[in-house]
């Protein structure tokens, strides 16, 4: 009866259910991505994801606590990231409402005498102790899951058989400004400071102890959409509108889903000097043109490689004799961490069938050789060059190829330098 009166985008759906020969089934809309708890140590699931995960439970739990066009709210007594469900999108799904208990909704505090039901670690301190249930009860078990999101784990461990629940020590290192011993390493270097503090605490104030201190869930629903609007503007840089507006062609879109959509094709950026992606994971990929970053010291050969026979994406292209130097600027708050990779092709197959590109940093005495290149899809050849771990905000880097009939025959096509996301161990 619940589940069939109680609908909102963010609470898992009745379909239909079974009562027959004793079976006893509940039908829910399928959530293929499962229960929060088991994204909540994932390295792929950024800030941005989470804010929006938090923000999506935070607004199902409101509807439950002040249903609009009904004198009754319900309490859900077991708030906790195993009962949020994703589906395809990672849009959250609060479940689970087999412990739920209905109260008066035309009222400031609604308090339910009963017995203590609910997962360890989520419960309410005064709950526990008092026997009392209230809204705020839910405000508190969701404030761990706040805290479990933030620092990716449970918010309780087992040690030598025994609970130990960590909830305590998340509220100290708030209150005594260390959070950074808690939140989750790979977290850390994605946040905007604001968006982390307005989270954060919002977060503790939910897990105050006694119910009058703690917010209501529309307040968390108000703090957590400034949180998420603060890291949308803070994962977009700030001149990221003027880097689109010298797309060629002129890109055309109605929003940023649509944007993100374009970039993740590929697109022509900075008069078509520069070639602009997305990766699966929505990290920057860019690929400088030969043309406009390399510095030629002697050729053997010229080309225009934006022929059919060599299909690059770049209209004003050059190749490269191997024995050749070139230097680019790199702006870091861009590209760092990143791969700095060479994209070619051999103007003749390579009739030994190895590839092996002899190469020396400016900053080094000794050359390098790189003898392994991966296929792309779009069938050039890329090798890893350098990995780009600067947290300065520009870095120099200057490659010089050398000639080396040793190692290498044939003439190298050279489309451009790319630099991709640095892949975690």
């Amino acid at each position: 009866m619940m589940l069939s009166r109680y609908r909102h985008e963010h609470l898992i759906s009745l379909l239909g259910f079974c009562k027959d020969d004793g079976e006893k089934i509940l039908v829910n809309k399928y959530a293929s991505h499962g229960s929060l708890d088991r994204h909540l140590s994932s390295t792929s699931l950024t800030w941005r994801q989470r804010l929006n995960i938090c923000l999506a439970a935070a607004k199902g739990i409101n509807y439950l606590h002040d249903p609009n066009g009904t004198q009754q709210r319900v309490l859900h007594r077991d708030i906790k990231s195993s009962n949020i469900l994703l589906d395809d999108n990672l849009n959250a799904k609060v479940s689970d409402f087999g412990l739920s208990k209905i109260g008066t909704a035309n009222q400031q505090h609604t308090f339910l005498f009963s017995n203590i039901v609910g997962t360890p670690g989520y419960l309410d301190p005064q709950y526990l102790e008092k026997y009392f249930l209230t809204k705020e009860s839910d405000v508190y078990s969701f404030g761990v899951v706040l805290f479990e999101v933030l620092c990716g784990r449970l918010c309780f461990e087992y040690n030598d058989g025994q609970f130990h629940s960590l909830v305590q020590r998340w509220k100290q290192s708030h209150e005594e400004k260390k959070l950074d011993h808690v939140i989750f390493r790979d977290l850390k270097q994605q946040m905007d400071p604001s968006s982390l503090e307005i989270f954060s605490n919002i977060a503790y104030q939910c897990l105050q102890k006694t119910y009058e201190l703690r917010p209501t869930m529309a307040r968390v629903v108000e703090e957590l959409e400034i949180a998420l609007e603060i890291q949308e503007t803070y994962d977009v840089p700030m001149d990221y509108e003027e880097l689109m507006a010298t797309a060629v062609p002129p890109l055309l879109y109605k929003s940023q889903e649509e944007l993100n959509m374009l970039i993740s094709k590929g697109v022509l950026l900075n008069m078509g000097k520069m070639w602009f992606s997305l990766n699966k994971n929505g990290e920057h990929c860019e690929m400088i043109s030969a043309a406009e970053c390399l510095i030629p010291i002697a050729s053997i050969y010229h080309k225009d490689p934006y022929s059919s026979e060599y299909n690059s994406r770049f209209k004003m292209g050059s190749d490269l004799a191997y024995n050749r130097k070139f230097k680019t600027r790199v702006r870091t708050q861009f590209l760092s961490p990143k791969t700095v990779n060479l994209v070619f092709k051999f103007m003749k197959k390579n009739p030994t069938g190895e590839v092996a590109l002899e190469y020396k940093l400016a900053e080094n005495t000794k050359s390098s050789i790189v003898q392994l290149a991966d296929e792309r899809e779009d069938g050039w050849l890329m090798a890893k060059l350098y990995e780009l771990t600067s947290d300065s905000r520009n870095v120099d880097l200057e490659i010089v190829f050398e000639s080396s009939k040793q190692y290498y025959s044939s003439v190298l096509v050279v489309e451009g330098i790319e630099f991709r996301p640095l892949e975690k161990a």
